[in-house]
């Protein structure tokens, strides 16, 4: 049959190893042939199955024991594998060979004055001005970014346009396996785009929490690199792009204190309130007095306002009327 996974990355023997593993696990072995014994293997078949499993194409139980992956979540391990290894060696040729440095010169020669604006990595503070000029660094930073990426969103809102700018970018660092963090405003849970958005980049490995108290607005690239913007009620206005070491090491510390207020974002399945919640929430409508609810919740005073300030939290909302308008277009109440 010869070897048809090569092309993939897995050579002869490994591809023998994977068919024997899969006809073992069928009970239809090939007779008269000369079959690798997956359980009796010989050092090199040892050598094999350790690739296999390095491939994704197996997988050994606390016993030792190896079971192959079904062929459908094998072969898109091996194109992952292919397409991350090429991915790889293009950034690695693109970095050796000066790219984005030399195509960006092109810029700076048909319009000098674009050259004030430009990231100039030998300056400690550079101002960028308009949201194009922003939105380049960004490009710039995280396409060389290798560690990490710290993000804020004060609004807790993004646009349609803002979302299909940043999710290649995002999607092209997890890939990577950059850490990528996001602090996330509370108006996040009102806006169901923001929120799926948010979400997906969870599945693929970001971490992302929700304040509920006010952030400032930073990009921290590797901890080397930071944007703050200019005038942080106009954010349009543009950026300063920060490379001095104390400078950006007083906003990581920001960071992370913003980081450590915040809360995880919310599952879709912790969408829904609780039973006690929706009892609260009902309290809003009919009782005008804590001590009146509490009584008839059977709680205490104390209790029932801890969990309505919970409820306000995950609504956003600002006060109890808001609360319950916010409440019910969410299907919380009947």
């Amino acid at each position: 049959m010869g070897n048809l996974l090569d092309f993939l990355g897995v050579n002869e023997e490994e591809e023998r190893l994977y068919r024997a593993l899969l006809r073992r696990d069928s009970s239809s072995p090939v007779p008269g042939s000369r079959e690798p014994d997956p359980d009796t293997p010989t050092p090199a078949e040892e050598q094999a199955l350790d690739r296999l499993v390095v491939l994704g194409l197996a997988t050994r139980n606390t016993h030792g024991a190896v079971r192959p992956v079904p062929p459908p979540r094998a072969v898109d391990a091996l194109i992952d594998g292919r397409l991350r290894r090429l991915r790889e060696d293009l950034e690695s040729e693109t970095t050796r060979h000066g790219i984005i440095e030399s195509l960006f010169l092109e810029r700076w020669t048909a319009e000098p004055s674009a050259r004030a604006d430009a990231d100039d990595d030998s300056q400690m503070i550079t101002a960028l001005h308009g949201i194009e000029a922003v939105r380049e660094a960004i490009d710039k930073l995280t396409f060389f970014a290798r560690t990490e990426d710290l993000t804020t969103e004060p609004t807790g809102v993004l646009t349609e346009e803002s979302i299909a700018v940043s999710h290649p970018i995002n999607m092209r660092l997890l890939r990577r396996g950059v850490r990528m963090r996001m602090i996330m405003g509370s108006a996040i849970m009102q806006d169901d785009t923001t929120l799926a958005y948010m979400r997906d980049l969870v599945s693929h490995g970001a971490e992302v929490r929700v304040s509920h108290h006010p952030i400032e607005r930073v990009i921290i690239v590797d901890r080397s690199a930071a944007l703050t913007p200019i005038d942080p009620s106009h954010t349009s206005v543009g950026a300063l792009l920060v490379r001095e070491t104390g400078l950006v090491s007083t906003l990581v510390t920001l960071f992370e204190r913003m980081w450590e207020a915040a809360q995880e974002l919310p599952g879709e399945e912790a969408d829904m309130p609780s039973a006690i919640e929706r009892e609260i929430l009902a309290m809003l409508r009919e009782a005008d007095k804590d001590e009146t609810a509490a009584r008839r919740l059977g709680v205490s005073v104390r209790t029932y306002r801890k969990h309505l300030a919970t409820i306000m939290r995950r609504l956003g909302a600002a006060n109890r009327v808001e609360a319950a308008l916010l409440a019910h277009e969410k299907g919380w109440l009947n």
